[in-house]
């Protein structure tokens, strides 16, 4: 089969969180499986962009409402991510350094999406599959489907992956104005509370939904920002299937960012090399437990409730164990996470910001990962964290839920707790420390750990039976 991948991320090209990782390996393993896999997102102005080389492969030009515009795509010449990538480029509204946060990102996206559809449309051939992803690809489905000069692709079934559905790209009705025209008849398939919704048009739309794990497809039903009902409702085609992860890029034993590698027979030696390091860089003491955050600094990742977190753990349980928290977001908890580096007795450091080496070295070091997300439809870090046998402090929720088994269960190896608040990850931090210092059952912790198999085989073929589905 043919599956054209539809995406605002995929790592390394543009990567902003848990979607860019997914985009830029599942197409890798589908191809693996013997399918051809396409990826197509924005030209943004990135390093990778700079630094590969690129074939013009068409050109064209179409309208975001009044505004005609003209647009190329081009795609990279050596097949250097194991797939065919291809990048729109569209002058004045792709040309950006970042992936969002502009004001005109509803136009930006928009543009991006008709314009995958008119590229689409000039093939000599159809695709067998058109996989969307997120709202910022959502209008795809309806377009195909509904806008007029689009609709002798409607036989192409899509899917739509959704990675976060807080995130929707609501729009105005004045807006609608933006969409190449179509059947008004089909308005209801455009609108959710009074608005355009692109993510809740996408779920209408698709032949097939997917959500990143089972546990979150069910959290959907009550805890979807305002789509609860329309979850309910599409059900029947809806299906969990978790996110794997690439267990090449990330790969205690061949790890390009970490300077020691190990494997599951020379984990405590390797992790001790790691840990030295970062404690010496962050000026932690490498004899106390290092709990590490690696994340957004943003609500529904709790870490708001971080800088009490912290400071409650030296308060009650003692000034027994290393804090380093990696991460950018809400400028208050960035703040507030900075400003307590100077109080730090040795035992405490953040680094606001992105940086991919760092976050490897981190999780290769650490002995402890904190997630207390309020919303985690997959999450990928725990998985990333116990690959290097770190062990994940996370709250019983989404794909957290699908992934980590508690330490008191048999043949448990994480810690879990119910409620994204101060005391119940602090008791989690206590539990930790106790685990810290029970040398055998916190090795063979992290051996199990290490053991699990959260590569994207079995989850590829999930998909594959999906779109096998659909033909």
């Amino acid at each position: 089969m043919e599956i054209l991948h539809v995406s605002a991320e995929c790592y390394p090209v543009a990567k902003a969180g848990g979607l860019g990782d997914v985009v830029g390996a599942l197409p890798k393993y589908l191809q693996d499986a013997g399918h051809s896999a396409k990826v197509v997102m924005p030209m943004y102005r990135t390093k990778f962009l700079a630094a590969n080389e690129w074939d013009v492969v068409h050109k064209g030009a179409t309208n975001l409402g009044d505004y005609f515009f003209e647009y190329t795509i081009i795609k990279e010449k050596t097949n250097k991510l194991g797939f065919d990538l291809y990048l729109v480029d569209i002058n004045g509204l792709l040309d950006r350094e970042k992936i969002y946060g502009y004001d005109d990102d509803t136009q930006r996206f928009t543009a991006f999406q008709i314009t995958v559809v008119d590229w689409l449309s000039a093939w000599q051939h159809r695709p067998d599959v058109v996989h969307v992803h997120d709202y910022h690809a959502g209008l795809i489905p309806f377009m195909m489907q509904y806008c007029y000069r689009y609709k002798h692709l409607a036989s192409i079934p899509t899917v739509i992956t959704i990675h976060n559905a807080q995130y929707q790209g609501w729009m105005t009705w004045e807006q609608s104005v933006f969409l190449p025209p179509y059947d008004d008849w089909k308005r209801g398939l455009l609108e959710w509370g009074s608005s355009i919704n692109p993510l809740a048009s996408g779920i209408k739309c698709a032949a097939k939904v997917t959500t990143v794990s089972n546990s979150y497809l069910e959290e959907l039903k009550f805890m979807s920002n305002g789509l609860e009902a329309l979850f309910e409702y599409e059900k029947g085609k809806s299906v969990g299937i978790l996110n794997g992860i690439d267990a090449e890029v990330w790969n205690p034993a061949t790890d390009k960012y970490i300077q020691h590698d190990f494997s599951i027979e020379t984990v405590e030696e390797g992790k001790a090399k790691n840990k030295a390091q970062l404690c010496e860089t962050f000026g932690l003491d490498p004899n106390k437990p290092l709990f590490v955050f690696i994340g957004r600094l943003v609500g529904e990742k709790a870490a708001d409730l971080l800088p009490a977190v912290v400071g409650d753990s030296f308060y009650y349980i003692g000034r027994r164990m290393n804090f380093l928290i990696l991460g950018s977001g809400e400028p208050e908890v960035e703040g507030q996470l900075n400003a307590m580096n100077a109080l730090s007795q040795g035992d405490y450091s953040s680094y606001i910001g992105y940086n991919e080496a760092l976050s490897h070295l981190m999780y290769a070091g650490a002995d402890f990962l904190l997630m207390p997300s309020r919303v985690e439809p997959c999450g990928l870090n725990q998985m990333y964290a116990m690959r290097y046998g770190t062990v994940p402090l996370v709250r019983n929720t989404g794909g957290l839920r699908d992934t980590v088994k508690d330490i008191s269960a048999d043949g448990g190896y994480g810690l879990v707790f119910n409620n994204a608040a101060t005391g119940d990850v602090c008791n989690a931090v206590w539990r930790a420390v106790e685990l810290y210092n029970n040398k055998k059952q916190f090795h063979a912790a992290r051996e199990r750990m290490m053991k699990l198999d959260f590569s994207w085989e079995s989850s590829v073929q999930k998909y594959i039976d999906l779109y096998k589905s659909l033909q």
